[in-house]
């Protein structure tokens, strides 16, 4: 047994291993010793893995010519350490009777060398086959393994089980979002999950998003002795799903009260911070989709909650064009052949104005870029008719749509300044009527002070 001390050392924790330089042999074995490096919180400097521990038997030399004391130990730990029995000649100690899934402690003077024997050979991996279990989830791929090999342990110099990595792979085939790619999209890309040991089955998380063969190899230890077991699945159908949207709006919106400064001549809604603003509104809607997609649903409605759905359109990509005032909530739904897993995207949110029209009385049309053109402001309008007139009658401009406008030339010419006449009858996407009428006043300003001329004659 270990001197009380030592034992003492052992139980809390505080015993240490000295950094020596050592040389440990093992002799009988047919294939290589594999080494693993633990956690120094085990007490241990190395553990051996070899295939079998039948016959081999195991040499410390020492370098200060020591006597060499060799102990043993299994899950008590170092603190239960019992002598085994060995020969030593001259600076060479032998353990005959090397057994495997044990602690040793070899003592050289003052300084103790702790590792771990493990005997593989019981622990063998044999895979028997691998089959998609019939219980899919959503978003996780499950796959049943049966085999032989229970997972390895050890255990530290404090008695702590731990188990040894043995890395089993599962490889196989999914499909990942690719920014880079133009335009975006979802690719295929091989996947390999790592396992500390033969499990009965295997939750994969990514899913195989697309048709995909799963091959379970290992471990480690044969791959290395060039015996390494493997078995593939057949060809599994993805069950999960993913995709990802998106929303373009193809006319343009304000993003305030009044006519837009960019160029657009729109009043926005006063509410709308994102998609919408004045109607008639088209935005287009994309899908981009893995390929257990099947069966594709956009959800339009008034209600937020979409307990109440108003159109459901099922195709993959959508183009709508928005009338009526008012917010309207946009979803996609995508789902697998059976409906069993489905993907919903984020809510897109589309609010479309009121019908409003703000016609201006006076403008410049001198070529410095201030006022040059003549346009109403205006909001959801359709059936835009506007005429403008001089003051003998004759009409010079026909406007057709709300976001056309006059630039105060007639025949390729500027006209003089002076007064002129429109009518405009449109109707708005709520309904409304619009007839007015009034004045339009050209003032040739001149420079870029301020001043201004007298009018042309």
């Amino acid at each position: 047994m270990l001197p009380k001390t030592l034992l003492f050392l052992f139980i809390t924790g505080v015993f240490s291993v000295s950094s020596f330089s050592q040389s440990l042999t093992f002799s009988g074995n047919s294939l290589k010793v594999l080494e693993e490096t633990p956690e120094k919180s085990t007490g241990l400097e190395k553990i051996y893995v070899l295939y079998s521990t039948d016959r081999v038997t195991a040499s410390y030399t020492s370098s200060s010519g020591n006597r060499i004391n060799w102990l043993k130990y299994g899950n008590l730990g170092g603190g239960h350490a019992e002598e085994v029995a060995s020969s030593q000649v001259g600076n060479t100690s032998t353990l005959a009777a090397l057994e495997g899934d044990k602690g040793y402690i070899v003592e050289d003077g003052d300084r103790r060398y702790c590792f771990w024997i493990t005997n593989y050979l019981p622990h063998r991996l044999k895979l028997q086959s691998a089959l998609p279990s019939p219980d899919q989830e959503c978003g996780v791929t499950i796959i049943e393994v049966t085999g032989t090999g229970d997972p390895i342990r050890y255990f530290t110099i404090n008695g702590q089980q731990k188990t040894l990595n043995q890395e089993i792979t599962v490889a196989y085939t999914t499909q990942e979002w690719n920014e880079g790619l133009n335009p975006p999209n979802f690719q295929n890309v091989e996947i390999e999950k790592k396992f500390e040991s033969l499990q009965p089955q295997y939750r994969l998380s990514p899913p195989n998003y697309c048709r995909s063969g799963f091959r379970i190899s290992g471990d480690k230890f044969l791959k290395a002795w060039n015996w390494e077991e493997s078995i593939e699945t057949v060809t599994v159908e993805p069950t999960s799903v993913d995709a990802r949207t998106f929303a373009t709006q193809l006319t343009e919106s304000a993003e305030d009260d009044s006519a837009s400064n960019a160029g657009s001549n729109q009043i926005g809604s006063g509410t709308q911070d994102g998609l919408g603003g004045s109607a008639p509104c088209e935005i287009q809607f994309e899908a981009y989709v893995t390929d257990g997609v099947i069966h594709h649903e956009w959800q339009l409605t008034r209600d937020a909650s979409f307990e109440e759905i108003d159109y459901r359109f099922t195709q993959q990509d959508l183009d709508y064009t928005f009338l009526e005032e008012g917010s309207h909530y946009l979803r996609y739904i995508g789902s697998n052949a059976d409906g069993s897993c489905e993907f919903v995207s984020d809510t897109y949110e589309v609010t479309i104005g009121e019908s409003a029209l703000k016609i201006p009385n006076a403008f410049s049309p001198n070529g410095d870029g201030v006022n040059d053109e003549w346009k109403v402001a205006y909001r959801s309008l359709l059936n835009f008719q506007c005429s403008i007139f001089d003051r003998q009658g004759h009409q010079v401009c026909h406007l057709t749509s709300p976001d056309q406008g006059w630039d105060g030339k007639v025949r390729g010419k500027i006209v003089d300044s002076g007064v002129f006449f429109y009518v405009i009858e449109a109707t708005g996407t709520d309904g409304k009527k619009y007839k007015k009428s009034g004045d339009i006043n050209i003032v040739k300003f001149v420079g870029n002070t301020g001043t201004s001329s007298q009018p042309e004659q």
